[in-house]
């Protein structure tokens, strides 16, 4: 019976490592959610070839255990490498932007979302699926008077909001699948003009076209070359080689560690698909993750932004 169960632990852990493992040899888009959750899996691998180990001494199970281990520790590494630089701390805020998909049948919770957002203190707010918060944009530009987005219900998609004017925006297709997910916009703080990128990316496993998206969004980055934030939901965690690509090319670091956003019922033990980058001279004071998810299947991120001097 020992050995059967040793035999059995075997076969899934192996299956799961080889799977896990495919990152460095393949970026096929089925496997992408896989590759997000390399840490995870990875520890889960390492407490199986543990108990595989209490039922039989065997060294198979100890390549296991050092495998699911080595997982591990690169996919720190791995996350670690987008860390920005951490600014002063006497380093007074430029601005603050909070980045949430509201989830796009969350009508019953449009009134708290709205209290959220104007309890965040946020200059610049990012939401996404926003068409439950159409109704109460008269409140919300009491505090946000400038806008993009959401001129009618049917194109609420992404809605921008700030309290300050937009120098210049521009509603872009990103990919072939979805219209109208990024939004490009210029805003002045203080004399220095910051760019933004505003996106929602495909689900990883539909196809390619999350990996397509991502194309257009490195060209849309690099054709920036001032301070610059990125922020939406990207539907991938950093481990996903096609991330790592995207901010390999584009320069785009992030807080350390970043706030897990999904899935909700997983709280600090999910992972991180909703993401908000930052180029130099801009640093990331800290991300936090909004205490409630709001009826969401996502948890909302707020980020501090200072002058790198």
């Amino acid at each position: 019976m020992r050995h059967t169960f040793f035999c059995v632990l075997s076969v899934l852990i192996t299956i799961v490592l080889a799977l896990v493992s495919l990152r460095y040899f393949t970026d096929f888009w089925l496997l992408s959610l896989v590759y997000s959750f390399q840490i995870h899996l990875s520890i889960i691998c390492a407490i199986g070839a543990v108990v595989a180990l209490f039922f039989r001494r065997h060294w198979y199970g100890f390549v296991m255990l050092a495998a699911a281990t080595f997982l591990n520790i690169h996919g720190v590494i791995m996350l670690r490498e987008f860390a920005g630089k951490i600014p002063a701390a006497d380093a007074p805020r430029l601005f603050r932007l909070m980045s949430f998909n509201v989830e796009i049948d969350n009508w019953i919770n449009n009134e708290r979302t709205a209290d959220a957002v104007l309890a965040s203190g946020a200059d610049v707010v990012d939401l996404m699926e926003a068409v439950p918060i159409f109704p109460q944009l008269p409140r919300l530009q009491q505090i946000y008077p400038y806008r993009i987005g959401c001129d009618t219900i049917e194109a609420c998609d992404t809605l921008i909001l700030s309290k300050r004017p937009f120098a210049h925006y521009e509603i872009h297709d990103l990919g072939n699948l979805w219209k109208r997910r990024l939004v490009s916009a210029t805003i002045d703080f203080d004399g220095m003009p910051v760019d933004f990128l505003f996106t929602h990316l495909t689900k990883p496993y539909f196809d390619d076209f999350q990996n397509e998206e991502l194309v257009d969004l490195k060209t849309a980055v690099q054709s920036h070359t001032g301070p610059l934030i990125v922020s939406g939901d990207f539907n991938s965690a950093i481990l996903a080689p096609t991330i790592q690509e995207f901010l390999r090319g584009t320069g785009l670091t992030t807080a350390f560690p970043e706030p897990t956003t999904w899935p909700v019922a997983a709280g600090p033990f999910g992972i991180s698909i909703d993401h908000i980058f930052a180029r130099p001279p801009l640093l990331i004071r800290s991300t936090s993750r909004l205490g409630d998810s709001f009826g969401s299947n996502h948890y909302g991120l707020v980020s501090d932004f200072v002058r790198e001097y």
